[in-house]
C-alpha cells in the first residue's frame, strides 16, 4: 500500500551529548542553550537551536551544522568543569525527514513506540527503535525527524523507500 509521504536524508547536524546537572550546564553553557525542558523526552527550541531532554542528567544539542563553528566556541568542550560533559557528535546520526500526511502510518511501522500527538506532542523526543535499530524520533512540522548510527543510513533510506513505495 503506497503511503503518501516523502522521506529525505538530512545533511550532518551539529550535535553535542551533554551530560551532569542541569545546574552545572546552564551555568557553564549560559545563552548558547535554549531553556532546558522540563519532562523527560521533549525539547525546546530556540534560535535554530534544540535541546533534547533524553535521560537523567542527559541532553543532546542539535542544530544546523553551519552553526557547529560558533557551538563550541560558546560551549568549550574542552575546558568544561569536570562535573560536566560535553562531547561532539555532530558524525554520528544519519538524520531523516519524514513527512506528509501519512507520516505517522510510516513511523507504526518503523517503530514500536507510541507516536499518537496525544502521547508525544510536538516537543516529543526520545530514543527508541526504529527498523530493530536504537533511534532517536523527534517531532517536525508535518512529520517526524528519525536518527540513526550513521553507518546504517543507507539500510534505513533503504527500508523507508520500501516501505512508502
Amino acid at each position: 500500500m503506497p503511503y503518501d509521504v516523502t522521506f529525505d536524508r538530512l545533511e550532518t547536524q551539529a550535535l553535542y551529548d551533554l551530560k551532569g546537572p542541569r545546574a552545572a550546564l546552564s551555568a557553564w553553557a549560559g545563552e548558547a542553550l535554549p531553556a532546558f525542558p522540563e519532562r523527560p523526552n521533549s525539547k525546546s527550541e530556540a534560535g535554530g537551536v534544540t535541546l533534547m531532554f533524553i535521560g537523567p542528567d542527559h541532553w543532546l544539542l542539535r542544530a544546523d551544522l553551519s552553526r557547529e563553528d560558533a557551538l563550541d566556541a560558546a560551549l568549550r568542550p574542552a575546558e568544561a568543569p569536570p562535573e560536566i560533559s560535553l562531547v561532539r557528535v555532530s558524525d554520528t546520526l544519519a538524520w531523516f525527514r519524514i513527512t506528509g500526511p501519512d507520516a505517522a502510518e510510516v513511523m507504526t511501522v518503523a517503530c514500536p513506540m507510541d507516536l499518537h500527538e496525544s502521547r508525544f506532542g510536538p516537543d516529543g523526543a526520545s530514543f527508541t527503535e526504529a527498523f530493530g535499530l536504537r533511534a532517536l524520533v523527534t517531532r517536525c512540522a508535518g512529520g517526524f525527524d528519525l536518527a540513526v548510527e550513521q553507518s546504517f543510513g543507507p539500510m534505513v533510506a533503504d527500508y523507508l523507500t520500501r516501505v512508502i513505495s
